[in-house]
């Protein structure tokens, strides 16, 4: 994996970044980091006490018109970092107490970040990516990352294309997960403190309850009861400038229908209130 002929994400651009070129990400050979932080809003067996030592990349493999971190992943904005330099970010947040590395939406920058992750760092460290990944890109990282933390937005092409850009997101996304269920198993605890394994986090979108349930079949049906942990979101928050439905929240029918869904396969993991969508709880950036 490298920059010279990127194919880090679906997209495969197969431009040369280390020459300077710039594909679908916009992003630069080098690792941005827009932010970090003690996150204390992620899932509670990953913030415990201290809060997931956060690090949010700058950019994005994707183009979604909801997303709630747009000031940073529309580009690379943020401080440019060498492996180094995001090794002692790294150790700094440890430091700080974090209960885990979590690097928020990394894979633009993995030639830069997989050596920044060697040797093994004294607590887990976590994958947090929108899924839409390519299944070879994620096998590189086997022993690098214990805990994945990919989302499963879309089970719908129609829906990934015209909301994100990415028409072929439920195949790659759904094939990237299969791989890191492979590499870190069944979740591993220590008290309530996840130490390995996958969560899988889905955000319902207003008025798409039907795409919700089938994302949720699909897990159900892919693996068995405990192999992976769900994270249902309910903390939609409209940014402005989408047309119905995307203009308002989710309502409590919709949120408890597929609520339901979710016990009715068997997933185990973790709901939101609905009181999280609130931009309060939006970073900032």
């Amino acid at each position: 994996m490298s920059y010279v002929n990127c194919q880090l994400c679906p997209r495969m651009c197969g431009v040369d970044r280390a020459a300077g070129e710039r594909g679908f990400c916009r992003c630069p050979a080098t690792a941005v980091v827009a932010k970090t932080m003690l996150h204390k809003w992620e899932e509670p067996a990953l913030a415990g006490n201290g809060g997931s030592g956060a690090v949010f990349f700058g950019g994005c493999t994707l183009g979604c018109k909801y997303c709630q971190n747009a000031a940073i992943s529309g580009g690379p904005v943020g401080t440019a970092m060498d492996s180094k330099a995001l090794r002692a970010v790294f150790e700094d947040l440890i430091a700080q107490g974090a209960e885990n590395i979590d690097l928020v939406t990394p894979t633009q920058y993995l030639p830069t970040l997989r050596p920044a992750l060697t040797p093994k760092l004294s607590v887990p460290v976590v994958y947090n990516c929108g899924g839409y990944e390519r299944a070879q890109t994620i096998a590189s990282l086997d022993g690098l990352v214990d805990i994945y933390l990919p989302d499963l937005k879309y089970a719908e092409d129609r829906l990934a294309l015209s909301l994100s850009g990415a028409k072929d997101y439920f195949a790659f996304a759904t094939a990237a997960i299969r791989e890191m269920v492979r590499q870190v198993g069944a979740p591993q605890w220590q008290g309530e403190r996840l130490k390995k394994g996958v969560i899988i986090r889905h955000l319902i979108l207003p008025g798409q309850v039907e795409n919700s349930l089938k994302v949720l079949d699909w897990i159900g049906e892919n693996f068995a009861p405990g192999q992976v942990l769900v994270s249902l979101m309910r903390q939609y928050t409209p940014m402005g400038g989408l047309a119905s439905p995307f203009d308002r929240r989710v309502t409590e029918e919709e949120y408890q229908a597929v609520l339901s869904w979710m016990y009715l396969n068997d997933l185990q993991g973790f709901t939101q209130e609905g009181a999280a969508a609130d931009s309060a709880y939006i970073p900032d950036f």
